[in-house]
């Protein structure tokens, strides 16, 4: 498998891109899509809602589990990928692309700190 190196990565695997115009999109990692298995629900934060950073904000429902989804960052969703919501298995067949989640707008100090680079996220699914 392998990470974009432009994105950040959390242990809770979900991955962050930079913020564009104070904006940054989310989704789950290909470690994690595998790992579910078929993804067949996604329950997504609604726009509007803030987020923490490391607290679960939605579900992903798979043909195996159900898991909590957790923003990577705090802040506010400013939007929510219905592509996913109506195909849930985007998130499995391209979760760095179309199978992103929600974007959010980061608060100030939104804690990046905790936010893994490409090669680290991939030393710690190795472990």
């Amino acid at each position: 498998m392998s990470n974009p190196q432009q994105l950040r990565y959390s242990k809770d695997h979900e991955w962050i891109s930079a913020a564009e115009d104070g904006v940054a999109t989310v989704g789950i990692t290909e470690y994690a899509a595998s790992a579910l298995g078929d993804v067949v629900y996604v329950q997504l934060p609604e726009p509007g809602t803030a987020v923490t950073a490391g607290e679960p904000c939605g579900e992903l429902e798979s043909t195996k589990s159900v898991s909590e989804l957790y923003s990577p960052v705090s802040g506010e969703v400013t939007e929510v990928n219905q592509d996913v919501a109506d195909d849930p298995a985007l998130v499995n067949s391209a979760p760095f692309a179309e199978g992103w989640l929600f974007r959010v707008r980061p608060d100030a100090a939104a804690g990046e700190a905790e936010l893994l680079s490409a090669d680290e996220y991939t030393a710690f699914t190795h472990e």
